[in-house]
């Protein structure tokens, strides 16, 4: 891991003259401004354009003309935010203009693949052109503020919400935290093609216990810096704009009220300068979780404790008032918060153009512009992982007959995925169309298989009988089975991670039929896919790839394009192993040792330890070979040497390929355990068939840290152990001293 920054991040990355510009004029509108209007600006409300929670505020027109809210979000279409913005702007005593937010986690109208699946490209330039692109298009429909990226990282698949994040690693999920920022926030802040990014959900949200949504989370503060805080932090050192609080609790504390995240981690360690919102009604809930009282206590904790934005439960606006009389919570520290949401309106522009953003001729030129759609395709193509392969793929020449099963081959929701913004259905087309369309001269078959359920216990014997007849009468079959959009997202956890349903038996029977087969896996999450994986079939995850997800998926079966992807994210065998992830504690009694016990040592009786799929996996079209890396030196000798690891690939297949080389790190020895692997460093190189490329890494003593058990940053001096390879199961070992 990298060592937490000594150095204060600037908010969205402006110099410090300009940061103390945009204060300079905010102090004076404040002091402008009444108690009550200050409280407004601290208060934020849902539009009934969208609804991403359960309940929406009666009359919250009547609060913008009153000055009773700073921040609408749901509310996008250049028309539709310009008439709220003039209420704001011309019906409230001081003018100051909305802040429009909404969730755009994945894409605005053109639908990018979620999340977890760009992580799976491992391409960081592509993870921040799609996050520019999304906050173009919702900047051209009105927005200001998305409430992303979602950076929690998550080792238990059963959490429905892994599939907005980057999945189970710390380096991974921090480059992607950065990359997202970037690209949603751009260089320019008042930029009409940018919007400010909100990180969440600060923090341990993919921690919750047994895999449950707004479960409790149990954490050492060692773990938690370790693991869950980087990608927050990572975030904030791009310059984030905004900190989403999450729902759950860190340690027994709420973290929407919690002083050690918000105050002690977040502003006096990391120096964060802009503005902290909750989560949908959070603050409502830290009532059912039993650390308040009452709607007046719970407003009091959570302002004390560091939030400045309530979003959607109106407790700050009904409450906070007679709390500063009270002398509970300071006049100071309302000053504190409503500052750092008039900046952020400041820097970008809408005080000198509060419309600046409501276009709708600009609207309508960029939502689904091209340009955005080709990009879409192009990362989706980079996003599928190909699981198994027993040489059908890629399907040349293409097949005369094909026959196309599964319910979801012909679902356009079901690419779209949770958390799609403003996507629209009929803005993608089915994977069937999209076979149909590039297959014109084969007869393409179709069989919608079994209904997709997950409490389906009818056996649909003669659905499957039928799929299966279909398949025998085909050259190749295309099973398309999986997850449909509401079993994976918020809310949507899981105790069961196989196929919903009888698609498992819809599958095998379409195997077993003698045909060769194609089985297209698409969900949130990984899945177990055990008995899948003993078929002679080929396999290939698509996740929910998005707008341009079945074209994607036809380049990859064509051939047309090249599998690249890698997992992000462990696939269990089964979901008894779960929580599941690579960078385990070796534990007094590890498998890996030599000749170990053969029952009294840290694993099952009746599975391996070892994933179905391993973290960072992932099969091409072609083959690379890795010569044997070498070390310019064995020592490392002080915080400012390096030592360089060069190694050559040669890909000796004959198509151009893409390997994600992958550097991991082993202390074996040091003042606590350390994990059996942890991925320090990853390139993603392109090779020409038949070409030899030498990569380099440089290692350097930051990369040797960790957190002790005192809470500091350590860099120890001993041996340690360098992998490098295509995947963490699959790699070369070599070693190195580190004597400072």
């Amino acid at each position: 891991m990298v060592s937490p920054s000594a150095t204060s991040p600037r908010f969205f990355n402006l110099d410090e003259h300009a940061y103390a510009a945009a204060e300079t004029r905010c102090r004076t509108l404040l002091a402008r401004m009444t108690l009550a209007e200050k409280i407004g600006q601290m208060s934020q409300f849902t539009s009934d354009r969208d609804t991403t929670g359960p309940s929406i505020r009666e009359g919250y027109q009547e609060d913008i003309r009153a000055g009773r809210v700073g921040s609408i979000f749901n509310a996008f279409d250049a028309g539709f935010t310009r008439e709220l913005q003039t209420l704001a702007v011309n019906e409230s005593r001081l003018g100051i203009p909305l802040l429009f937010g909404y969730d755009v986690v994945h894409g605005f109208r053109t639908i990018f693949p979620i999340p977890l699946a760009m992580a799976s490209s491992w391409h960081l330039d592509n993870v921040e052109a799609a996050a520019h692109i999304a906050a173009r298009e919702a900047a051209a429909a009105g927005i200001h503020w998305a409430f992303a990226p979602m950076v929690d990282v998550s080792r238990d698949a059963r959490w429905g919400r892994v599939m907005e994040g980057a999945g189970e690693d710390p380096l991974l999920s921090s480059r992607m935290a950065s990359a997202q920022v970037r690209g949603y926030q751009g260089s320019d802040p008042r930029a009409l093609d940018s919007v400010a990014a909100c990180v969440k959900h600060y923090v341990g949200y993919g921690a919750v216990e047994a895999g449950r949504d707004y479960n409790s989370v149990d954490l050492s503060e060692r773990v938690m810096r370790s693991v869950h805080l980087p990608s927050h932090q990572a975030a904030i050192n791009a310059g984030v704009a905004s900190v989403m609080t999450s729902f759950n609790t860190v340690d027994g504390v709420p973290a929407s009220c919690n002083p050690l995240l918000l105050r002690q981690i977040l502003r006096d360690e990391w120096h964060f300068q802009g503005p902290v919102v909750t989560d949908y009604t959070a603050i409502m809930e830290l009532i059912e979780h039993g650390v308040a009282a009452d709607p007046r206590d719970a407003a009091r904790q959570a302002v004390n404790a560091g939030v400045d934005m309530d979003m959607q439960d109106g407790y700050f606006l009904d409450h906070l008032a007679e709390l500063v009389e009270a002398d509970e919570v300071s006049a100071a520290r309302i000053d504190e918060a409503t500052l750092r949401i008039l900046i952020l309106k400041d820097v970008l522009g809408l005080f000198e153009a509060p419309y600046r953003y409501c276009d709708e001729a600009r609207e309508a030129a960029t939502l689904l512009a091209p340009e955005h759609r080709r990009k879409a395709r192009e990362i989706a193509q980079q996003s599928m992982v190909l699981l198994e392969n027993n040489g059908l793929l890629p399907l040349s020449p293409a097949p005369k007959r094909l026959a196309v099963i599964g319910e979801l081959a012909d679902s356009q929701a079901d690419l779209l995925g949770p958390w799609h913004g403003n996507g629209q259905v009929q803005d993608a087309c089915t994977i069937l169309q999209a076979l149909q369309n590039r297959l014109s001269d084969a007869e393409v078959s179709y069989h919608a298989g079994v209904p997709i359920h997950i409490h389906d216990t009818e056996p649909h014997t003669n659905e499957i009988a039928e799929a299966a007849t279909l398949a025998q009468q085909a050259d190749v079959a295309v099973v398309v089975v999986g997850e449909k959009e509401p079993m994976s997202g918020e809310a949507g956890s899981r105790t069961d991670l196989g196929l919903p349903g009888q698609q498992l038996a819809l599958a095998l029977a379409v195997i077993a039929s003698g045909t060769p087969t194609v089985v297209v896996t698409l969900s949130g999450r990984p899945l177990v896919l055990t008995e899948l994986a003993q078929q002679p079939a080929a396999l290939l995850h698509g996740w929910w790839p998005g707008s341009e997800g079945a074209e994607a998926l036809v380049d990859l079966l064509l051939g047309e394009a090249s599998p690249c992807a890698r997992l992000p994210m462990s696939f269990p065998r089964n979901v008894g192993q779960l929580p599941l992830y690579y960078g385990q504690l070796p534990t007094g009694r590890p498998v890996f040792r030599e000749n170990p016990d053969p029952r009294y040592s840290s694993k099952y009786i009746d599975s391996p330890n070892t994933p179905l799929y391993p973290f960072g996996y992932g099969l091409s079209y072609t083959h690379i070979d890795y010569a044997q890396p070498q070390l310019d030196k064995t020592t490392l000798a002080g915080a400012d040497d390096q030592i360089t690891l060069a190694i050559e690939l040669t890909n000796t297949g004959e198509r151009d390929g893409v390997e994600v080389v992958q550097l991991y790190l082993r202390d074996p020895v040091a003042s606590i355990s350390r994990p059996v692997r942890e991925l320090i460093d990853f390139q993603r190189v392109e090779i020409a068939a038949g070409a030899c490329q030498r990569i380099t890494f440089v290692i350097t003593a930051e990369q040797l840290g960790f957190i002790g058990s005192d809470l500091c940053w350590r860099c120890e001096p001993g041996q340690f152990e360098l992998h490098i390879g295509a995947h963490v199961e699959d790699t070369q070992a070599l070693t190195f001293h580190y004597e400072p």
